[in-house]
C-alpha cells in the first residue's frame, strides 16, 4: 500500500464522481411519482407598498395546483437568522427587488412559469436607498454602531511624524455556486416531513420548516448529500426555499421541488456585503504604526439576515496582520433596499483587511516609501495582543514573510519590474505583498461544537456521518482521513453518509472555515471510542499486552512488527467478542471565549498565517492587465491532505482575484441589479489565472487545536487576492497616476479612467528604494 493511501493523503473523494458527472445533487435523485415544480413571484420594484395583486389568472392557468401567498403560510411568517425580521412571503411592503410574494405550484416546470406570468401586482413606490452612507445619514440602521478600542488613540495622533487619511469603497460578490439554490420536499406520515436541501446549514433549515408550519423539529428531516458550491450563500439563505417547498408539500401533500434558474438566483439572494469607510492612519518616522481608526459602514440589505456577525469578524480583522497599540475601529450595519447581503468566504474579515491595507499605501504615498516597507516593520509576532484582547500563541506571521521574500526572491521581482518600468511606456508592472492573518472559530461560541458518528461493520468497511457539509472543499476527504489514520486502514474502506439531521441533531453551519476542524474532532473522538475494544480483541487472539499492540496498513503489529491478523478478521472477531464496533463523537472547542457585548476576550482558537506576492501587467493605453505571477507561503499546521489543501489556497486566491478586479456588482438608483447574468457579471476563468501561480506550505508543526495537527484552510487563501488591487494600483503610478482611489474592483474601465487622468498630469511617481 502507498505511504499516500495509508495516511489518507489520496485524491479528493468525489473527484472521479465530479469528472465523471455522476455527482447527485438535490434534483438529481429520481423524482418522487408526482413532484411539482414550484416557482417564486418577486417584487419588481426595490421598495413599495402592495396595493393589490391579481392571482385568478394564475391560479386557473394549465396545470396550476395552486399560488400560495402570505395567508397561507400554516404557522410562523417570519424567518432570520439572528432576528427573524424577514417575511417568508411578502404582503404589504416590498423592501427589494426579487423580494417573494407568492409561490407557484403546477405540474410541470414550463406550466409553473407560465402562470407566474400571468400574475398582476400593484406595488406604490417608496424611496430606495442603495449606498451605505445614505443609510447611515437617514438613520436607517439595522442594531446600533459597534465600536472596538485599544490604547488611546485622541493623544497617539500628536506623536505621529506622518498621518493620512482617505476613503474607501468596497464592491460586493455574488457567490455563483455552479449549483444555484434549491430544494425538494416531501410530505411522510403523522405530519412528518423530509427535504432535500442544498444548504450549508441544515439545522436552520430544520428549524425554520418546523416552526413556519408549526410543528416540533423532530418531524422534520432535512438531509444533504453535497453542494456544488457554497462560499456562504447557503449558510442562510438556502433556508428560504427550504422553507418554501416544505410549505407547498404540505399544502398540496405531494413532492414539491424548487430550482432556481442562474437569474433568480443573482436576483433573489444577497451577496458578499459592500462597505463604504473612511480611515485615519499615524505613524512615526520609520514607518512604525502608533495610530489607526476606521470606520466601517456596511451595506446590509433589506433585512437583518448575517450582518451582524460579518460585521463583528469585520471589527476582529481590522488590522490585519500587524501590531496596533492604539486603535478605534467603529461598525455598522446599514439598511437598504437590495437583496439582504449575507456569509460569504471570509465572513467580513476580507473588507477590513482592504481597508488597512488601503491605509498603508497611502502613508507610502505620503512617504516615498513602498508598501512592504510598512508592512513589515509592523508585523504581528507572538506575545501581541490584539485589540478586543487576545494574545498572540504560536504567531508565524513573519515566519511566512520572510520565507516568501527569500524563496521567491522578492528583492530580484523588484528589480526586474523596475527594470521593465524603466524601458516601456505603455505596459508598466506593479508588485505587491499580501500578509493575512485570520482567526479561526465561530464568534458566536455556542456554535463551536461539532459531532459525528462512526459505524464499522463486519466486513471491515466504516459508516461516517457528520454534522459537516461536503460542498467542494474537500470535507468528505478530510474525514475520511482522519478515521483511516486512527484505524490504521486504508481509505477506500470508509464511506461518508449524507448529512441529515435525524443522524446529528443541532448541527452548527459549515462555514468560518471550522467544518473540517469541528466534525474532523468529533470523527476522531468516535473512532477513539471504539478503537479500545479493537485492541483488546487483538491482545486476547495473539495473547499479548495491548500495550504491544497497534494497528498499520490494515494489519495488527506487536511491538512494530505485522503479525498474521489482519484487519477485517479484527472487525469479525470484535463483533463476535459482542464489543463496539459503533461509536458517537462530540467536541467542542476548548479555551475560547467572547463577550460579543464587552467586545474583548478570545474569539478564536488560532490564526491561520500566509503571504502572497502578486506580480502584475498594465496595458495603460488600454486599461486591461495581465496577473503574472501569484506565488504564497501558507501555514497549514500539518495538513491532513495536502492536495485537498493545495486545491483550497489556489481557489481561494483566485476567487479573491475576482473580487478585487473584475466581479463588479452594479445596481441602478431603483435598486435592480444591472449585472445580473454571467454575461454582465465576469467571473475570473483558467485565461484570468495566473500562468504563474505557487503554494509554498510552512514546515509543518502540530497545531493542537486541529484535527491531527491541521489548520483551517478554507477562507484565509481568499484575502491574498486583496494583494492584486495594490499591485494594480503601483503599475497605474508607474505610469504617474498619482493618488488612485482605494474603489474596488479595480476593473478595466476603472483603470482607464484612472490613467486618462495621469495623462492629464504627466509628473511622474517617486519611489525611495528601501
Amino acid at each position: 500500500m502507498s505511504k499516500e493511501k495509508k495516511h489518507g493523503q489520496g485524491r479528493h473523494k468525489d473527484a472521479e464522481l465530479h469528472v465523471r458527472g455522476r455527482s447527485e445533487y438535490v434534483d438529481d435523485v429520481t423524482p418522487p411519482a408526482g413532484m411539482l415544480t414550484a416557482v417564486p413571484f418577486g417584487s419588481p420594484l426595490a421598495h413599495g407598498t402592495i396595493r393589490g395583486i391579481n392571482l385568478d389568472a394564475a391560479r386557473s392557468a394549465p396545470g396550476v395546483v395552486c399560488v400560495l401567498t402570505r395567508a397561507d403560510l400554516p404557522a410562523e411568517k417570519m424567518i432570520g437568522a439572528i432576528i427573524p425580521d424577514e417575511p417568508l412571503l411578502a404582503d404589504e411592503t416590498v423592501c427589494f427587488q426579487g423580494q417573494v410574494i407568492a409561490l407557484v405550484v403546477a405540474e410541470s416546470w414550463a406550466q409553473a412559469v407560465h402562470a407566474r406570468s400571468l400574475i398582476e401586482i400593484d406595488i406604490d413606490p417608496l424611496p430606495v436607498i442603495t449606498e451605505p452612507r445614505q443609510a447611515f445619514a437617514a438613520g436607517e440602521l439595522m442594531f446600533p454602531s459597534r465600536t472596538f478600542e485599544i490604547g488611546n488613540i485622541d493623544k497617539a495622533w500628536a506623536a505621529c511624524a506622518h498621518i493620512v487619511e482617505g476613503r474607501c469603497e468596497i464592491g460586493g460578490q455574488e457567490h455563483v455556486p455552479l449549483e444555484t439554490n434549491r430544494a425538494r420536499a416531501l410530505p411522510r406520515e403523522n405530519g412528518e416531513i423530509t427535504v432535500w436541501s442544498s444548504t450549508q446549514s441544515p439545522y436552520s433549515a430544520q428549524k425554520a420548516v418546523a416552526k413556519v408550519l408549526g410543528i416540533p423539529e423532530h418531524k422534520v428531516e432535512v438531509d444533504v448529500k453535497r453542494l456544488g458550491g457554497g462560499f456562504g450563500g447557503k449558510e442562510d439563505q438556502a433556508t428560504h426555499w427550504a422553507c418554501h417547498v416544505a410549505v407547498a408539500a404540505r399544502r398540496t401533500g405531494r413532492a414539491v421541488e424548487l430550482v432556481l434558474s442562474r437569474e433568480e438566483d443573482i436576483r433573489m439572494t444577497g451577496k458578499r456585503h459592500p462597505y463604504a469607510c473612511d480611515f485615519k492612519l499615524g505613524l512615526d518616522a520609520d514607518g512604525k504604526i502608533l495610530a489607526y481608526k476606521a470606520e466601517l459602514y456596511q451595506n446590509s440589505g433589506a433585512f437583518a439576515d448575517l450582518s451582524m456577525p460579518v460585521l463583528e469578524r469585520s471589527l476582529l480583522h481590522a488590522t490585519n496582520a500587524y501590531n496596533i497599540p492604539n486603535a478605534r475601529v467603529m461598525a455598522v450595519c446599514c439598511r437598504t433596499h437590495l437583496a439582504p447581503n449575507t456569509a460569504f468566504r471570509g465572513f467580513g474579515g476580507p473588507q477590513a483587511m482592504f481597508v488597512m491595507e488601503s491605509a498603508i499605501a497611502k502613508a507610502a504615498d505620503q512617504m516615498g516609501l513602498r508598501r512592504d516597507a510598512i508592512q513589515e516593520v509592523n508585523l504581528l509576532r507572538t506575545g501581541d495582543r490584539f485589540y478586543y484582547g487576545q494574545e498572540l500563541e504560536a504567531c508565524r506571521m513573519r515566519v511566512t514573510w520572510d520565507e516568501a521574500v527569500e524563496h521567491f526572491e522578492l528583492a530580484d521581482i523588484r528589480s526586474r519590474a523596475e527594470d521593465f518600468n524603466a524601458s516601456n511606456r505603455q505596459f508598466k508592472k506593479g508588485v505587491s505583498v499580501m500578509p493575512v492573518c485570520f482567526g479561526i472559530s465561530f464568534t458566536k461560541t455556542f456554535l463551536n461544537q461539532g459531532s459525528a458518528l462512526v459505524h464499522i461493520y463486519t466486513d471491515g468497511s466504516i459508516g461516517v456521518t457528520t454534522g459537516g457539509i461536503e460542498m467542494g472543499q474537500g470535507m468528505s476527504s478530510n474525514m475520511i482521513a482522519v478515521a483511516a489514520r486512527v484505524f490504521g486502514i486504508s481509505p477506500d474502506r470508509i464511506k461518508v453518509e449524507a448529512t441529515n439531521t435525524t443522524r446529528v441533531a443541532n448541527m452548527s453551519p459549515s462555514a468560518a472555515s471550522a467544518t473540517s476542524d469541528l466534525n474532523g474532532h468529533a470523527v476522531r473522538l468516535a473512532c477513539e471510542e471504539i478503537l479500545p475494544g479493537l485492541l483488546e480483541t487483538a491482545s486476547e487472539m495473539l495473547k499479548v499486552p495491548v500495550a504491544q499492540i497497534s494497528i498499520e496498513a490494515e494489519r495488527v503489529l506487536v511491538d512494530s512488527s505485522p503479525s498474521e491478523l489482519e484487519w477485517q478478521a479484527l472487525v469479525l472477531n470484535t463483533y463476535f467478542a459482542r464489543r463496539r464496533l459503533s461509536a458517537s463523537g462530540f467536541y467542542a472547542t476548548p479555551d475560547i471565549g467572547w463577550d460579543g457585548e464587552k467586545g474583548w476576550g478570545k474569539p478564536f482558537a488560532y490564526h491561520v498565517y500566509g503571504t502572497c506576492i502578486t506580480e502584475v501587467t498594465v496595458d495603460c493605453l488600454r486599461g486591461i492587465y495581465t496577473v503574472d505571477a501569484c506565488k504564497v507561503v501558507h501555514d497549514v499546521g500539518r495538513s491532513i491532505n495536502e492536495l485537498v489543501d493545495r486545491g483550497q489556497i489556489e481557489g481561494g486566491l483566485v476567487q479573491g482575484l475576482g473580487w478585487m478586479t473584475m466581479e463588479d456588482l452594479v445596481f441602478n438608483d431603483e435598486g435592480r441589479y444591472t449585472s445580473g447574468a454571467l454575461s454582465t457579471y465576469k467571473l475570473p476563468d483558467v485565461y484570468f489565472t495566473p500562468d504563474d501561480l505557487r503554494v509554498k506550505l510552512l514546515e509543518p508543526i502540530d497545531n493542537p487545536a486541529g484535527p491531527l495537527g491541521s489548520k483551517a484552510v478554507g477562507e484565509p487563501p481568499l484575502m491574498y487576492g486583496i494583494g492584486v488591487f495594490f499591485a494594480i494600483r503601483e503599475a497605474m503610478q508607474a505610469a504617474g497616476a498619482g493618488d488612485v482611489p482605494f474603489h474596488s474592483p479595480i476593473t478595466p474601465e476603472r483603470v482607464l479612467m484612472g490613467l486618462e487622468r495621469a495623462r492629464k498630469n504627466k509628473e511622474p511617481r517617486s519611489v525611495r528604494a528601501t
